[in-house]
């Protein structure tokens, strides 16, 4: 009897303890209520607990709570938040739409924004709506992504009005460009004046800049993650714009329902349709076509099966063109002599991705991508008679390269409990790297002569592989840790590289408004790209690793703390101390001239270290808005192994260490018709090598004598840009006139410094350079 009655009571108490300890999940997507647009890392919390999470990059949420009942408070910054109370008794789907706010309701909206941010793990990490991107003073009214995230702490420029992004002191090769979760090779246009990415086209931009989140790797200093717009569910909207070098086009909405929506985005220069009547007069009808333009694709289909499942579209392509085509009628002779010219180069990129929500806990994302950067010029040129074939002749010559990609991976995100935010998955992609290969085909009707041929280096194919798998610990209100592994393989030419990589990174939060952050990464790369200018040229080959040419890594470590004044002002101060191994530098005199061939006797192997300290200030509530950044900062290189000494072994400056960068950008609205806004720059110059003197050697030959790499350092440069939008709503839409100003006190900052008698001269690239453009959204 007694043992029954002791059974009774354990099963009792088992009952009761697992009542009281029943929980169920809450999940869903939150989506703007005026477009269907899904948001990322809005905020959802339950006010009574203080439990929350942020939507994932597809819009998700998922959060479990204890049975009974709760207030859920949903917001997202420039969103009202919507507040959802009752009572949880079982598993909960709840799709949330948020309705744009007015400035005065943003106070309250980008408080929620900012305690989440003071809460997470994350650092070293930087989110840039793209509304605000395109609110920022631009070169020739020409908004462009990469330039805005320069104003950025930590991020460099290189050279003026030029898009080189140069992260905590590495290289340009040392950044992976996503778009839609496709790499992109090459960022830029007009050989890197402006980047290939459309504003237009993209909902949100996130810079990491180190602490990397184990998803992440491939790549040692940045990972910039873009997201294309998905599309209007709700009804036809877009905006045209043209401007003083470009026109712009953007539609978007529903297709057929609101379960299919499409985003396209275009955008071309017209520059050599403008100045064609006057190539033609002034070469007397000899030169009958020649011009550059550029020209950006993008595309997105997006289709809702059901709230477990959605299918992406994205596409995207843009090349660079410069033709020229020649014609000479000699009459005297009656021959016509030929000469044409196409040379372009550019990106295609193309993703196939499928959400699945498995359960309301787990959430799956699978990908299938496609992404190529291809190199083409051809020339033509040949020679006609016009009653015999004698003397004629056809030559021409080409050459191409590039790298394609084709990759497939899945992603988990998992979310057991509000403690623990699990994420995990596995990626493959098949490299074909395309080094310079020129090909001759000639033909000489009198000499009889033929030739076909081709010279350069085959195709070569590498497969990369990595897993990864990461998890956000809630530890307790002070303590918050992100701990993960990435781990990746490289196989290229019967040679087998492997690297695993542990990431971490921990949160103290010390006050509600206060907190400090600490991380360390170790990341890996497997290609390079070779290049012989400071400027971004289309003759830059990515290669891969070789027996030679072992992989990169670096190491880096980072400290920070955050404080939020009066949900007015939000501070950070981050320090951090990164080395990186196996870096490739020319060597004296080397030069590529776009082949690949004997490269690896062309480069030397060393070493690098970059430290510094990184100040930002960012006001983001009321009518004026905008943040002041500063960077103290020091990147240097050694290379001293025996037979690839540069600079003689000694340890010498990175070509764009620059000690001191100041950005400060001010937006402020007058009303709804008025807004305006000013960035002013300020940089310590970049480093440049120049010859200390000149001498004859024993057979009379002139040399220079360089004392040490980057041994001469530009004037300090500075620039204000400001810019002026006015507003009118029309009958169908809205109507903006930009004017803007690029460099407004005409500063005359130097582009290259170079000795001419006895003196150095410096040649200035962009004095005062006013802009207008004409936008119209419907």
């Amino acid at each position: 009897m007694k043992k029954n009655l002791l059974f009774q009571l354990i099963v009792f108490f088992c009952i009761a303890v697992s009542a009281s300890a029943r929980n169920y999940t809450v999940s869903g997507y939150i989506v703007s209520d005026k477009s269907g647009e899904t948001l990322i890392s809005a905020a959802a919390v339950e006010t009574g607990s203080n439990k929350g999470t942020l939507s994932n990059s597809f819009g998700f949420y998922s959060l479990t709570l204890d049975e009974g009942k709760v207030n859920m408070r949903y917001s997202c910054l420039s969103y009202a938040s919507v507040s959802v109370d009752f009572v949880l008794t079982k598993d909960t789907v709840l799709n949330i739409r948020l309705k744009e706010d007015n400035i005065l309701e943003e106070i309250v909206i980008v408080a929620d924004r900012i305690d989440m941010s003071a809460k997470s793990s994350q650092m070293s990490a930087i989110n840039v709506p793209a509304a605000q991107i395109k609110s920022i003073p631009a070169l020739f009214g020409e908004v462009d992504l990469i330039k805005a995230l320069q104003l950025l702490p930590g991020v460099q420029s290189g050279t003026e009005g030029f898009t080189g992004f140069y992260v905590r002191g590495g290289g340009p090769d040392e950044n992976l460009f996503l778009l839609d979760g496709v790499p992109v090779y090459n960022i830029n246009h007009m050989f890197g004046f402006f980047s290939v990415f459309n504003p237009d086209a993209v909902k949100n931009v996130t810079l990491y800049k180190g602490s990397f989140p184990a998803r992440f790797g491939g790549r040692l200093s940045s990972v910039l993650d873009i997201r294309m717009n998905d599309g209007n569910s709700r009804k036809l909207s877009g905006s045209a714009s043209i401007g003083l070098i470009s026109s712009k086009l953007n539609l978007e909405g529903p297709l057929f329902s609101e379960n299919t929506t499409f985003n396209i985005s275009a955008r071309r220069t017209y520059l050599d349709i403008l100045l064609q009547p006057f190539m033609k007069q002034a070469s007397e009808g000899e030169l009958s076509a020649a011009g550059y333009y550029f020209y950006d694709i993008n595309a997105k289909l997006t289709h809702r099966f059901s709230d477990n499942d959605r299918l992406f579209l994205s596409f995207y392509t843009g090349d660079d063109v410069i033709y020229a085509n020649t014609s000479d009628n000699n009459f005297m002779s009656e021959r016509t002599t030929k000469t044409k010219m196409d040379w372009n180069w550019g990106n295609l990129l193309l993703a196939l991705r499928w959400n699945h929500i498995i359960n309301n806990k787990l959430f799956m994302n699978t990908t299938m991508t496609y992404t190529r950067y291809r190199f083409d010029l051809g020339i033509r040129h040949s020679q006609e008679s016009r009653y015999t074939d004698d003397g004629d002749f056809d030559t021409q010559l080409g050459y191409k390269s590039g790298i394609e990609d084709i990759a497939a991976k899945v992603d988990f995100d998992w979310m057991p409990n509000p403690d623990n935010e699990i994420k995990f998955g596995i990626n493959y992609i098949n490299h074909r790297f395309r080094p310079g290969v020129t090909a001759a085909d000639m033909k000489d009707s009198e000499s009889g002569i033929s030739i076909d041929t081709a010279i350069g280096d085959k195709n070569i194919r590498a497969g990369d592989i990595s897993l990864y798998a990461e998890d956000n610990i809630s530890i307790s209100k002070l303590l918050k840790i992100n701990a993960g592994l990435h781990y990746s393989a490289f196989m290229v030419q019967n040679k087998f590289y492997n690297s695993l990589q542990p990431r971490l990174s921990m949160r103290f939060l010390l006050s509600d408004k206060f907190s400090v952050k600490t991380g360390y990464a170790y990341m890996s790369q497997y290609i390079h790209l070779l290049s012989n200018s400071s400027i971004s040229l289309p003759t830059d080959l990515w290669v891969p690793v070789t027996k030679r040419i072992i992989p990169m890594n670096s190491h880096q470590v980072s400290v920070g703390a955050f404080y939020n004044l009066n949900d007015f002002l939000d501070i950070s101060v981050e320090g951090y101390y990164k080395t990186m191994n196996n870096l490739i530098e020319y060597k004296d005199g080397a030069t590529f001239l776009g082949s690949s061939t004997g490269w690896e006797d062309k480069v030397a192997t060393g070493r690098g270290k970059a430290y510094g300290i990184e100040l930002l200030a960012q006001k983001t509530v009321g009518q004026t808005t905008g943040w002041i950044g500063y960077t103290l900062a020091k990147t240097d290189r050694t290379f001293d192994r025996k037979g690839e000494e540069l600079n003689f072994g000694k340890t010498f400056p990175a070509k764009y260490d620059r000690r001191h960068d100041i950005n400060i950008v001010v937006m402020h609205k007058f009303s709804e018709r008025i807004d305006i806004s000013a960035t002013w720059i300020y940089s310590s110059g970049n480093c440049a090598t120049l010859g200390m003197y000149k001498f004859e050697d024993e057979n009379g030959s002139e040399h220079i004598y360089v004392n040490e790499r980057n041994n001469f350092r530009y004037p300090d440069y500075h620039r204000l840009d400001m810019s002026l939008n006015l507003h009118k709503k029309k009958k169908y839409g809205q109507r903006t006139w930009s004017f803007s100003v690029y460099n407004i006190y005409n500063r005359t900052n130097p582009f290259y410094v170079y000795p001419s008698e006895g003196r150095l001269k410096q040649i200035t690239l962009f004095p005062i350079i006013p802009s207008i453009s004409y936008t119209y959204r419907f």
